[in-house]
C-alpha cells in the first residue's frame, strides 16, 4: 500500500508541471490592427452557446495596442471562439482558434475587401 501511495504521489508531482504549462499556453495576446477602436472583446469556449462577459468593460483597444487574455487556473480546452465589436457597432467573429498552441493574434481589417482577418503566433 505505501509504494502505491508513493508511485501516486510520484505521478502527481510529475503531472502537475505539464498541467501548468498547458494552462499558461492558453493565455494569449490580442492585438488590435485594424485601424479602428475596438470596444468589446469576447472570448468563449467553442464549445459554449454564449459569449459571457465583455474583456474590454469601459476601455477601448485602439489601433495598434494589446490586450493580455488570461485564463483562470484549471481550464483546459483548447478550442476558443473571438469576437470583437468596433466602436460604430459592426462585428467580427473568429471561430475555433485553438488557443492551446497560440501566443498571440492579431487582427487586421481589409478596407478594399470589407473583412477582418486575423493571424496567429
Amino acid at each position: 500500500m505505501r509504494a502505491f501511495l508513493i508511485a501516486a504521489f510520484a505521478a502527481l508531482l510529475l503531472a502537475a508541471p505539464e498541467a501548468a504549462n498547458a494552462q499558461a499556453q492558453q493565455d494569449f495576446v490580442l492585438v488590435n490592427r485594424t485601424g479602428y477602436t475596438i470596444d468589446e472583446v469576447y472570448v468563449s469556449a467553442a464549445s459554449r452557446n454564449s459569449w459571457g462577459d465583455d474583456l474590454m468593460g469601459d476601455d477601448s483597444l485602439e489601433e495598434g495596442q494589446q490586450l493580455n487574455v488570461r485564463f483562470p487556473r484549471g481550464a483546459s480546452e483548447c478550442s476558443f471562439d473571438i469576437k470583437v465589436v468596433y466602436d460604430d457597432q459592426e462585428t467580427a467573429e473568429f471561430r475555433g482558434v485553438n488557443l492551446c498552441q497560440v501566443s498571440k493574434v492579431t487582427i487586421f481589417y481589409s478596407r478594399s475587401a470589407g473583412t477582418t482577418r486575423f493571424t496567429v503566433e
